[in-house]
């Protein structure tokens, strides 16, 4: 099972990609001492190389499930100018293959 997890605590910091299909799940930890306070982006791609916005949270503890019917790259984390202070915990988890499927 593809997973990855980071913690950021600076700006342009991101997870490891992995690689995933169907269903994967997103969480998202925000320290409280000293307190989180930024914007976590969760971006997708085809080819690993060019990333593109899918969803964004703002300060706050989080946990997300998705699904996607295509074979994608995902990881999130702190893009450019959106760190202001603390630290995030950033998980992703998803399967390789879909549930049934040969791999």
């Amino acid at each position: 099972m593809p997973a990855t997890t980071k913690t950021i605590s600076a700006a342009d910091s991101w997870t490891d990609s992995v690689h995933i299909i169907g269903d994967f799940n997103l969480s998202i930890v925000a320290s409280t001492s000293p307190a989180f306070s930024g914007t976590v982006t969760a971006q997708r791609s085809s080819d690993g190389t060019n990333w593109r916005d899918v969803d964004a949270w703002v300060s706050v503890s989080a946990e997300e499930v998705g699904y996607d019917p295509m074979l994608m790259y995902y990881r999130a984390g702190v893009k450019t100018g959106n760190y202001i202070a603390g630290s995030v915990t950033v998980s992703i988890t998803g399967q390789k293959t879909l549930p049934g499927a040969s791999s």
